[in-house]
């Protein structure tokens, strides 16, 4: 890769400009006035930017690059699988697939480096599906506050894996043969412009075009145009107030389980014969109408733990969404904006059952059925959600991309609620039967 490509400096882009041979560096045919300049090294004064070098510019040369490769089939399936990606709270979903990838955002762009290595997974070759993965590995390196030599060190490796790799596969579909400044620039100099500047989040042009959108272009588009600044102004304090009010509040008073979108309320005693009726109902999804079916033996297995022998006058209440006291929207409905939407989560394991599972890290995963809150006479209310169980897919290969690689198992149990450690995003591994890759938040 160092014999490939030529750093640059004064003299050599001088040489490219006076011998019109700037077409091969990627250089305009225009005299760079800074040449001229004694004492200073423009190419050292400007240093990377991550949002145009890597969201904006690598990383979309990777996707379009990818396309390129790929049959029409293949791409036709690439989209389809983008649109499939189940949602998960901030994550964009492009439910048409990359209709247009030169209009995405640099936050969209972020949004398909999470979802990527799944999408490509086993449509090409196993290649392809690692540049994804150490892309993700580089980026995710680049991210860091702080960088001691040894991890400065191990940055410059990632990078080298991951350009490596990307010439190999995509060489033959780049124009100017991987001869374009970014690659270059990010190679080459990233490392030593972090020695000399610091971290890369201290002067990434990412922050502050964020800080434009939430302060300047959002409170524009709510005002009426006139006497402009004076509305923007308004608009950021008035945000500033309810925020502060808001967080004080959350100190103030404990955080309860907020139920939203009841869906259905029944007796327990009642129980089958509701049942019985909703399996006539053309709304429910497989995962609601599996969760009726297994909601009587697990509701016992529950009340049997905590010696509850008599379940007379119980209700249930079963909703569509609860807001957990850490803010996430825990969800398990038929239809939310036309779409089903199932929370998975992750549960912590006590001491005690680690012995019997195989975790990750001490940590299980589940997938949410149903939603409920058991009410019983003259008993605090049980905040309860119905889950079936993930386990590792292989104990010999547990992981693949990093990612615990797991699948469904026929184990159901009611939880409270409040055990729930937080929500994660489980995708599952297209083109085969029950395998699903949890993907680190």
């Amino acid at each position: 890769m160092q014999d490939q490509i030529i750093l640059r400096n004064h003299e050599n882009m001088m040489e490219h400009f006076n011998n019109n041979t700037g077409h091969s560096v990627s250089l305009e045919p225009v005299e760079n006035y800074f040449w001229n300049i004694p004492n200073l090294n423009i190419y050292a004064a400007t240093v990377p930017d991550r949002m145009h070098h890597l969201d904006l510019g690598l990383y979309h040369y990777q996707i379009e690059f990818t396309k390129g490769i790929l049959g029409r089939s293949s791409i036709d399936k690439m989209n389809e699988r983008i649109g499939a990606i189940p949602r998960y709270p901030g994550l964009k979903i492009f439910s048409k697939g990359l209709q247009s990838i030169a209009r995405l955002t640099a936050s969209e762009h972020r949004d398909l480096m999470k979802v990527m290595v799944f999408v490509v997974d086993g449509l090409l070759s196993d290649d392809l599906s690692e540049v994804y993965v150490k892309w993700n590995e580089m980026y995710i390196l680049s991210r860091l506050e702080i960088f001691k030599e040894s991890d400065l060190e191990k940055f410059q490796k990632a990078i080298n894996d991951w350009a490596d790799l990307f010439v190999i596969l995509f060489r033959k579909k780049s124009d100017s043969k991987m001869k374009f400044p970014k690659f270059h620039s990010w190679i080459f100099h990233i490392v030593d412009t972090i020695r000399e500047y610091g971290a890369i989040n201290g002067y990434t042009t990412e922050t502050y075009e964020s800080l434009h959108k939430s302060y300047v272009k959002t409170p524009y588009r709510l005002s009426n145009k006139k006497g402009i600044e004076e509305q923007i102004m308004k608009t950021i304090r008035r945000k500033a107030i309810i925020k502060r009010r808001v967080t004080e509040e959350l100190h103030k008073t404990p955080t309860i389980l907020i139920y939203t979108s009841k869906l259905f309320e029944f007796k327990l005693l009642e129980a089958s014969i509701f049942f019985k009726q909703q399996k006539k109902n053309p709304d429910l999804t497989e995962n609601m109408i599996k969760g009726f079916a297994k909601f009587l033996k697990c509701l016992d297995s529950f009340f049997d733990m905590l010696d509850i022998i008599s379940a007379e006058d119980c209700r249930i209440k079963i909703f569509g969404s609860v807001t957990l006291k850490n803010i996430n929207i825990l969800r398990a409905t038929n239809k939310f904006q036309n779409r089903p939407w199932f929370s998975n989560i992750a549960i912590a394991m006590d001491d005690a059952e680690l012995f019997e599972y195989q975790s990750d890290n001490g940590t299980c995963y589940a997938q949410t059925l149903l939603i409920t809150e058991v009410i019983l006479p003259n008993k605090s209310p049980f905040h309860l959600a119905l889950v079936q169980w993930y386990d590792f897919k292989s104990k010999k290969t547990p992981f693949v991309y990093s990612c615990p690689l797991l699948k469904l198992v026929e184990i159901y149990n009611f939880i409270e609620i409040e055990a729930i450690e937080e929500i994660v995003h489980i995708v599952p591994r297209f083109d085969t039967k029950d395998e699903y890759f949890q993907k680190y938040n």
